[in-house]
């Protein structure tokens, strides 16, 4: 059985998927959790979360441009532009503990992105966790 990280990991493929063009991924999201054995509880998890970010697109991209220091959004890389989207979605909109909530993004970060990533991420999310009722 998937857990909630491999879950979530699953919603960052998607994001990513998304963000490089593929605007029909949410047509395939079904398959594509099945083949990465997300089911039951754990798939409607991660559809929760996936159609939680995708509703919330703009508010999203917001509260993370909002906390980008010396960064251009558009010039971040996919995989780190999906994670912060999940994490600052969660954050905002979903009552786990925010440090929960970095930990994953930064547990994730480090299986998929760059050596530095995960410091950024971590800086990224911690920003808007202290910022959240402001956005």
């Amino acid at each position: 059985m998937a857990t909630r990280h491999q879950a979530r990991m699953a919603v960052v493929s998607l994001l990513y998927a998304f963000d490089l063009g593929n605007g029909a991924i949410a047509d395939h999201s079904d398959e594509i959790l099945e083949e990465k054995k997300i089911r039951n509880k754990q798939k409607d998890f991660a559809m929760t979360l996936f159609e939680g970010v995708m509703n919330n697109l703009e508010q999203v991209d917001a509260g993370v441009i909002k906390h980008l220091t010396d960064w251009d959004f558009e010039r971040l890389g996919a995989i780190e532009r999906a994670t912060l989207r999940l994490g600052c979605y969660e954050i905002l909109f979903n009552e786990l503990d925010d440090a929960v909530i970095i930990n994953e993004a930064i547990e994730i970060t480090k299986a998929f992105a760059a050596e530095q990533s995960p410091k950024f991420i971590n800086g990224v999310l911690d920003a808007i966790s202290k910022d959240k009722e402001n956005l």
